[in-house]
């Protein structure tokens, strides 16, 4: 069976893999350029031995001629493959680039402390890689053969030279990459950190300035930034001393070559226009591996970004979007969970041990607590933005809607972010987001801004009130009517109005039969709660209907604002 038909293991190589044909027409378009390098040689060898000694003008037109016509040919198809390569480029973006992004946001989620903006950075440099210089080195690399045969050609010895000097260049490359590879590694963790770092600390520049703690935070980002330039200066060194070699092994062979041409022309084995022209082809036959040396760096980086994203797409295969808020809610069940567990991510320990609860569509379950008490994390885990370690939950199948604690809105108009940014042909699906914004009671607020509902709020919304935001971030959560709402604190940043507002959103959400869970310090809520569940230290400490776990509890707390918080 042939090769073509056995494709290899692995998302990226898979992609590469895909666009197969593309790299053999790449090569054969190296073949043509790398076969035409060999017309300013025979140009040398017609003019030097046939030409000066005929002294023949129309000699010299026709070889002229020939030659710039050989010259056309080496542009076309030069200009051919790089055309190739940025096409290249773009099939390669539009497979590959939307399963990085997805893996990276799936990482995020999971792994919060991972440098989330490296697979990014690792796909640009391994894209440019394979569709710059870099790949054409190796495309180039091949022709050092064919070059060193027709040295052969000219003579035994030119050719027993140009080995030599190219085993010595190999081994030098070698010699470089062995001796780069940790250095480079070290460099590329160490830049991650201190870029991690200092983008965390630019989020919170309003808090870092008003606390005034800008210096000592300074102070150990120059800590962090200081490793990554030693990290830095220490490569860079290797890399100049290894440059610096191959510089000298070039300049050494293109005097080796011209001495060797010589010593055959004294004892006539070799004409004098063959002693040039086989200078400037054996330093043809060098430069794929000079070539291959600058690009060394480059591709240390992109195997290294190949490996971790490779890594990545394997640990978060593409899996089943979430449906649609758009199309109808077929789907209905209750929520329920069985010895439910859920570790923060990266975690091993549980912070959820062995939850059980029930909850019937068209129903509000008030979740309470003390702070630290796991309210966030079942958030979460319904939601299904953490996942379950032990037991089990069911959702019933209802699709989500979901307003975390920390509330974000997106660089985007208001519409778009209630939209969940989900567009058709550029057009948001406008009466589904006057509807998300008529159930939160958002309605009348958005149209007192300056640009109603095409007003833009800009990267974290800071244009926008505290409780603007919490209650956009509520009609974002309603949109599409989903059959499960998990709210967590969504009345923390809200007045005396959109607390009001709040309560009768879930009025309507209980009368078209969505399954809710509230988490909440306040009680204003309770008198719409049909069950309440409270949680302590990751347990249940009480749960069921409302008025049974209030008498529960009222021995300890005399009235209901005292509840657990």
């Amino acid at each position: 069976m042939s090769i073509f038909n056995n494709p290899p293991r692995g998302e990226i190589a898979q992609a590469l893999w895909s666009q197969r044909r593309a790299w053999v027409v790449v090569a054969l378009f190296s073949m043509v350029v790398s076969v035409m390098l060999l017309t300013p040689t025979l140009y040398m060898l017609q003019v030097y031995d046939r030409v000066m000694v005929s002294r023949s003008e129309l000699t010299l037109l026709a070889v002229s001629l020939i030659s710039l016509f050989l010259f056309a040919v080496m542009g076309f198809a030069d200009a051919m493959r790089a055309r190739l390569l940025v096409r290249l480029g773009a099939r390669l973006d539009a497979v590959l680039a939307e399963r990085v992004c997805g893996a990276a946001f799936a990482r995020g989620v999971r792994e919060p402390e991972a440098h989330r903006a490296q697979p990014f950075a690792d796909w640009m440099e391994l894209r440019q890689f394979l569709t710059g210089p870099g790949i054409l080195a190796f495309c180039d690399l091949p022709w050092t053969v064919v070059y060193v045969v027709a040295l052969f050609l000219l003579h035994p010895l030119l050719g027993l030279v140009a080995i030599g000097f190219a085993l010595v260049q190999a081994a030098l490359a070698w010699w470089g990459q062995r001796r780069t590879i940790a250095p480079a590694e070290a460099l590329s963790q160490a830049q991650a950190a201190s870029n991690s770092y200092l983008q965390g600390k630019l989020r919170n520049a309003e808090v870092v300035e008003a606390l005034g703690m800008a210096r000592p935070l300074r102070q150990r980002w120059l800590g962090l930034h200081a490793h990554a330039a030693q990290r830095h200066a220490a490569l860079q060194g290797l890399t100049h001393r290894v440059t610096a070699w191959s510089k000298y092994v070039r300049y050494a062979q293109q005097t080796a070559s011209l001495a060797t041409g010589a010593i055959l022309v004294i004892h006539g084995d070799l004409t004098p226009g063959a002693m040039i022209a086989a200078n400037v082809l054996m330093a043809r036959a060098l430069a794929p591996i000079d070539h291959l040396v600058g690009v060394w760096r480059g591709l240390l980086g992109a195997r290294t970004a190949y490996a971790r994203l490779a890594l990545l797409l394997e640990d978060y295969p593409a899996g089943a979007s979430r449906s649609d808020p758009r199309a109808d809610a077929g789907l209905t069940g209750p929520v329920a969970a069985r010895g439910l567990r859920v570790a923060a991510p990266g975690r091993s320990e549980d912070i959820l041990q062995g939850l059980d609860f029930e909850a019937q569509p068209g129903t509000l379950t008030v979740v309470m607590g003390p702070s630290g008490s796991g309210k966030s994390t079942l958030a979460r885990a319904l939601a299904g933005a953490w996942p379950v370690t032990g037991g089990h939950l069911s959702t019933g199948g209802l699709r989500v809607g979901y307003l975390p604690q920390e509330t974000a809105l997106f660089n985007g108009t208001v519409a778009e972010n209630i939209a969940r940014f989900q567009a058709v042909n550029g057009k948001v699906d406008a009466p589904r987001v006057v509807a998300a914004a008529k159930a939160a009671g958002l309605h009348d607020m958005v149209l007192r801004l300056p640009g109603g509902y095409d007003t833009p709020v800009g990267e974290g919304a800071r244009s926008l009130s505290g409780g603007q935001r919490q209650r956009v971030a509520l009609a974002r959560a309603l949109y599409g009517e989903p059959g499960l709402v998990v709210l967590d604190e969504p009345n923390s940043h809200l007045d005396d109005a959109g607390e009001a507002a709040l309560l009768q959103s879930l009025r309507g959400l209980k009368e078209r039969g969505a399954t809710i869970f509230l988490v909440t310090h306040r009680a204003g809520a309770l008198a719409l709660a049909d069950q309440l569940l409270v949680l302590n230290d990751g347990r249940v400490r009480a749960q069921g209907p409302r008025d049974a776990v209030l008498a529960q509890l009222r021995p300890a707390t005399a009235v209901p604002q005292a509840l657990p918080a």
